[in-house]
Parts: C-alpha cells; sequence; structure tokens
C-alpha cells in the first residue's frame, strides 16, 4: 500500500494538493457524483471542489429535483443548466424546448461525475435533469487523460474539463480554466511517472463523505 495524503487520499507520488489555487466564481457549480467514482485515482471533482469556493460534490444516484441536490428550498432551475456533450448542437446553451439561451444568463451549472455507464445512470435515474437547460459541450482537443483513462468518444472529457469549459463560456476569467486544468495536467503527469499499476488506483473511501470535502489551503489566484 503506498503512503497516501491526509487530504486528497492520493498516493503521495500522486498528490497535487501543492499546486492548488482558489479561483472565486460568479457561477456556482454542482457536482453529482455517482458512488462508484469516490475512489477513482484519476477523478478530477475533488480539484473542482478544492479550487472553486463556489463548486459543491453531492454523491449518490437519484435526488428529487435540484433543490434537493443543493440542499436548498429557494433555487430556481431556470437559471442552471446541465452539461451535456453533443457535438452537434447548434448553440452552446440551449432551453429545454431547444431555443438558444444567453450562458452568461446561468447562475450555476451542474455536471454528472464518473464514467461514461456511471453518468448514464445518474442521467436516467433523474429525469428531472432532462427538464433543465442544456449546455452542449464540444472539445475541439482529446482529454488530457490521455490512454491513462480512455473515453469512448473524442468529445467525452474529464470533470474537471467540462467545468473549465462552461465556465469560461459562461464569461468566467480565462485563465480559471487554465489553471484547473494545469492541476489536472500536473495529477495525470504525476499518476504516469509514478507507474501505478491499474488494480492499486483505487482511494480508500469515506464512510460518510462530505458534501463538500475538505479543500487544502492554497494561494489565491492574484486579483488584476
Amino acid at each position: 500500500m503506498l503512503p497516501a495524503c491526509d487530504t486528497c487520499r492520493r498516493p503521495t507520488v500522486a498528490c497535487v494538493c501543492d499546486r492548488i489555487v482558489s479561483y472565486p466564481t460568479d457561477r456556482r457549480v454542482l457536482i453529482l457524483q455517482h458512488p462508484q467514482e469516490q475512489d477513482a485515482l484519476l477523478g478530477s471533482a475533488q480539484i473542482l471542489i478544492a479550487s472553486l469556493p463556489k463548486a459543491e460534490l453531492v454523491v449518490g444516484l437519484s435526488w428529487r429535483n435540484l433543490g434537493h441536490a443543493l440542499g436548498e428550498e429557494d433555487v430556481d432551475p431556470r437559471k442552471w443548466a446541465v452539461l451535456f456533450p453533443d457535438s452537434e448542437a447548434q448553440s452552446d446553451v440551449t432551453t429545454r424546448r431547444g431555443a438558444p439561451l444567453d450562458p452568461k444568463e446561468l447562475e450555476g451549472i451542474i455536471v454528472l461525475d464518473g464514467t461514461w455507464s456511471k453518468a448514464k445512470t445518474l442521467w436516467w435515474r433523474n429525469p428531472w435533469l432532462n427538464k433543465l437547460n442544456r449546455m452542449n459541450l464540444r472539445p475541439t482537443k482529446p482529454s488530457i487523460y490521455g490512454r491513462l483513462r480512455a473515453e469512448p468518444r473524442r468529445e467525452y472529457v474529464s470533470t474537471l474539463e467540462s467545468v473549465a469549459t462552461a465556465l469560461t463560456l459562461c464569461g468566467e476569467k480565462p485563465e480559471i480554466a487554465v489553471g484547473l486544468e494545469r492541476v489536472f495536467r500536473t495529477l495525470v503527469q504525476r499518476v504516469r511517472d509514478a507507474n501505478i499499476p491499474s488494480e492499486e488506483r483505487k482511494l480508500p473511501r469515506r464512510t460518510r463523505p462530505p458534501r463538500r470535502p475538505e479543500a487544502p489551503a492554497g494561494p489565491k489566484a492574484p486579483k488584476e
């Protein structure tokens, strides 16, 4: 068993807590994580939680609605969009009926965290997601994962890369996406350099995962 970081639970040779930077955003980010994704060494959701003050992680399989997932009663789902891979979409963001929508009007974005099969499970178990606005992701480059965690199609990228792209589309500062991807690229490179066997690429699970995991202290992004 490799020695692990107390904060991120990753093996110390793959820990990226030393690279975390806090990036304040105007939009909120809700990560719905499949329970079986909690122990993924290459999972990127924890980097988002540590880096984005307005990001929240919820682990489970189904919720009644957006308010239930957020643990809030006063939330307007019309101001939220769920991220969805669609390389043929005509607009970046559309309403539930397909009409174009200005992404800068959104207050929050939702992303499903897990492999493609796990994400499909979350999608079908939560029909309320299909009633939300949809942010159509059309990545122009392959995932940073490379061959370490192959995706079934080119437009399927990591949770972090999806959120980074979405935040930029919503009008957040481009350096946020750049910074997030830099940390993620470091994680992938450290895992690759450590040559950790695939059978050991699992993290010890928390018995009760917090809604928002504790984030390691890190420098804040410089103000302009």
